[in-house]
C-alpha cells in the first residue's frame, strides 16, 4: 500500500538514502581510474553479499529456499550485473551527474514494463502523462547533438538508460517470483547470484582482481559496496515499510542533484543547461506519476 503521507522519520531516512546512493556515483568513477567496470561490478556484488550474509548470520534470519535460486539468480542477472556493468562502463565516457540524470529513468520503464506484464497496472492517462514527460526529459538531457549520430558518448549515454530498462524489468521478475521472501534473504541470494555470473566474466575480459590499489580506490570500492549496496538496501526496505512503494519513488529526485554536486566538487565535471532541463521535465514526469498533485488538486476544488 501506498500512504499519501510521510512521517518525519520516513522522510529523514529517505532523504539519506537519496543522499547515499547520489554519493555512490562519484565512488564508482573514483574506483574506474584504477580498475575495470566488470571488475568494479565484482567488488561491489561480492562485498555487498558478504556484509548481508553475515547479518543474515548473526540474526540468525531464515536462508532463501532452494527452489527460489534460479529466480535469484536471474534477478541478479537484471537488478546488477547489467545495470551495474553498463553504467560503470557509462561512467567512463559521460559525466556521473549526467547518469545520475539517466538512471532516474528507471521509474518511466518500471511503469512501462508493469503496465505490459501485470493486469492492475494498466497505463492510465495520467501515467502516460508522466511517461511522455519523463521521455521528454531524457531526450532533452542527452541532447539533439546525439541523437543524430552516434558517437563513444551516445553510447554511453543509451549504455545507462538500457541498465534502467533492466531495473525495470527486474522490478516485474521480483513481483512474479520473489513475493513474500524476506527483503535481506532476497537482496543476499541475489548478489550472490550477481556475483557468480560476474566473477568469470570479470577475469575473462579484465583479469584476476588486483588488490594493490591505491587508497582512494579502496574507499571507493567500500563505499558502492558496503554503504551504497549493503547497507543501502537494508534502508530501502525499512522506508518502503513505513511509506510504500510510490512514496519510495521520490527518492530518484534526490539523487542526481547530490551526484551533479559531488562530480563538479571533487572531479571539475559540467553540466550543460539541457542537461539541467531534462532533469526538470524528468522530475515533473515523476511528479505526475506520483499522483499526489493531481489529487490534492482534484480536492481542492
Amino acid at each position: 500500500m501506498t500512504q499519501t503521507s510521510l512521517s518525519s522519520r520516513a522522510w529523514a531516512e529517505l532523504m539519506l538514502l537519496g543522499l547515499i546512493w547520489g554519493g555512490s556515483f562519484l565512488a564508482i568513477r573514483t574506483a574506474l581510474d584504477e580498475i575495470g567496470p566488470l571488475t568494479a561490478v565484482l567488488w561491489r556484488t561480492g562485498l555487498a553479499a558478504a556484509l548481508l550474509w553475515a547479518v543474515i548470520a548473526i540474526r540468525r534470519l531464515p536462508m532463501p529456499p532452494r527452489r527460489l535460486w534460479p529466480a535469484l539468480a536471474v534477478m541478479g542477472l537484471l537488478n546488477n550485473v547489467i545495470p551495474f556493468s553498463l553504467m560503470a562502463w557509462g561512467q567512463l565516457h559521460i559525466a556521473s551527474g549526467l547518469t545520475s540524470i539517466l538512471n532516474a529513468a528507471t521509474a518511466i520503464f518500471g511503469v512501462l514494463v508493469a503496465a505490459l506484464v501485470f493486469a492492475d497496472e494498466r497505463l492510465t492517462a495520467r501515467k502516460a502523462l508522466g511517461v511522455a514527460l519523463g521521455f521528454g526529459g531524457v531526450v532533452l538531457a542527452i541532447g539533439p547533438d546525439a541523437l543524430r549520430g552516434f558517437d563513444v558518448t551516445s553510447v554511453a549515454q543509451l549504455a545507462v538508460l538500457l541498465g534502467t530498462v533492466s531495473y525495470a524489468c527486474a522490478g516485474a521478475w521480483a513481483r512474479k517470483t520473489l513475493s513474500g521472501l524476506p527483503p535481506i534473504g532476497s537482496a543476499a541470494g541475489m548478489l550472490t547470484g550477481a556475483s557468480l555470473i560476474m566473477a568469470p566474466l570479470a577475469v575473462m575480459f579484465e583479469g584476476v582482481p588486483r588488490t594493490d590499489l591505491s587508497a582512494a580506490t579502496w574507499g571507493g570500492i567500500g563505499y558502492y559496496a558496503i554503504v551504497a549496496t549493503a547497507l543501502a538496501y537494508l534502508l530501502y526496505y525499512r522506508v518502503l515499510a513505513m511509506a510504500g512503494s510510490g512514496n519510495l519513488m521520490l527518492v530518484t529526485l534526490v539523487i542526481p542533484p547530490v551526484a551533479i554536486l559531488l562530480g563538479a566538487w571533487a572531479r571539475d565535471e559540467t553540466l550543460s543547461p539541457a542537461a539541467f532541463a531534462g532533469f526538470g521535465l524528468l522530475a515533473l514526469g515523476l511528479v505526475v506519476l506520483d499522483g499526489r498533485v493531481s489529487r490534492r488538486a482534484r480536492k481542492a476544488v
